[in-house]
């Protein structure tokens, strides 16, 4: 469960907030409310590690020009949001018109952030509800929700539940739009067209 604090932060209060708090303790900002985030499992850091080495490797392959920080905010504009992505693909070539990057590693703009990858944990609802709304009104062109146990409602992954990977794409009317994989299905990135990688390969976090 994630516990909130009794008060509505802007997001300058949410980062003098986090300045006051150890390391080890991840706060994200939703709407206002400071939710304390709940510590990652094992089986999580690792597919977060896996993903982080895959996708950097084809980053080089392709040569993009594209990088995976280790804690970039992403704050929505006109929202009293803060999220840390588990995955943030970062494009370099833009960072010039990011306002916050050069104090503050604070990206805001859609063209910075080519993909985010969330790792669902305990709170799969931020996930596939929340983020999936701000991270389409932002204008991020791909999102993958990495579902490993399963833990989102049956409406989203099925019934009976399974584990899954969704991967959404930003339309051209500006919204979302999902396709999911799950075992021995190879996953299809507009990112990384030629990638060939999948499901159970990242749920395993093996070459």
């Amino acid at each position: 469960m994630t516990q909130s604090l009794q008060k509505l932060f802007t997001f300058d209060e949410f980062l003098e907030f986090l300045s006051t708090q150890p390391e080890n303790i991840r706060y994200e900002l939703h709407d206002g409310d400071i939710i304390q985030m709940p510590p990652p499992s094992g089986k999580h850091e690792q597919i977060v590690a896996f993903l982080t080495i895959i996708l950097g490797y084809e980053c080089l392959r392709l040569k993009l020009y594209y990088g995976i920080p280790k804690t970039a905010t992403v704050k929505p504009e006109n929202k009293m949001c803060g999220y840390y992505p588990d995955v943030l693909l970062m494009n370099f070539s833009n960072l010039g018109n990011e306002p916050l990057w050069e104090k503050q590693s604070i990206l805001s703009k859609p063209d910075s952030i080519p993909l985010v990858i969330e790792v669902v944990s305990t709170n799969w609802r931020d996930d596939y509800h929340k983020k999936f709304a701000d991270y389409e009104e932002m204008g991020i062109q791909e999102y993958w929700i990495v579902d490993y146990a399963a833990l989102g409602s049956k409406e989203l992954i099925g019934d009976p539940k399974q584990p899954t990977i969704t991967i959404y794409s930003l339309s051209d009317e500006g919204e979302y739009r999902g396709k999911q994989f799950r075992g021995d299905d190879r996953i299809e990135s507009p990112t990384f067209p030629d990638i060939n990688l999948t499901v159970e390969q990242i749920f395993s976090a093996r070459y």
